[in-house]
């Protein structure tokens, strides 16, 4: 892999954390402004204000749906999409209903998708379908990805950051090699470094969820000097 790639439009340079401040908001797109990256992640209530601040920009404007638990019904999920749609999100990273993976209940995982991916496409937004590895076995992860793309979603995605785990590549290696190169695969998780996510590029994610984006960028320049 080229070491000179333009990591910056791999990340969705993200806060999500209860606690942000609008203030906190301002630098994250602000970062994102300078540095070019692909998007910003903020929870849903910032979007408006992060669409306003990147009025101009290249830089896309993702939200997330269901999170962090995924355990909302499946109406909820798309009122949420619909709302997140509406102040301006272009992008919608939703949470699968994990629990009715587990019971086997493919049908609604997969319904549960799809209303979501229904409401963005006819939006022009796109979907990333957060399946929360940590959770699961290598055979949940395999049938998490089947539906997500059987749904029509645009990427899989391993971690929303608040379990038990983040991304690894041998998960970021086993989801693209499930979906293809039809889809997209995002790692996120604990991904702070240069080296860990040019790891998870390597392995074949082309979107990198971080709250470290700057650090990376701090480590890819140092990387070139």
């Amino acid at each position: 892999m080229d070491d000179h790639l333009d990591i910056n439009r791999y990340i969705d340079h993200t806060n999500l954390k209860p606690y942000a401040r609008a203030e906190d908001i301002v630098r994250l797109c602000n970062e994102a402004r300078e540095y070019d990256f692909y998007a910003v992640c903020v929870n849903p209530y910032r979007v408006k204000l992060a669409k306003e601040l990147l009025r101009g920009s290249n830089v896309k404007v993702a939200t997330v749906i269901g999170f962090p638990l995924g355990a909302t019904p499946t109406e909820v999920k798309a009122f949420e999409a619909r709302r997140a749609l509406e102040d301006g999100a272009d992008e919608l990273d939703m949470v699968i209903n994990i629990g009715a993976l587990k019971d086997g209940d493919y049908d609604y995982v997969r319904e549960d998708i799809k209303a979501v991916v229904e409401l963005a496409h006819e939006r022009g937004a796109i979907v990333k379908v957060i399946i929360e590895t940590c959770y699961l076995t290598e055979e949940e992860k395999i049938k998490a990805c089947e539906l997500a793309k059987e749904a029509g979603a645009d990427f899989v995605k391993t971690s929303t950051g608040f379990g038990t785990g983040g991304a690894t590549v041998e998960d970021v290696r086993l989801m693209r090699r499930v979906v293809g190169d039809g889809m997209g695969v995002k790692a996120a998780g604990g991904i702070r470094t240069y080296e860990q996510a040019l790891a998870m590029i390597e392995a074949g994610a082309t979107r990198i969820g971080t709250s470290s984006g700057v650090k990376i960028m701090e480590g890819a320049k140092n990387a070139r000097d």
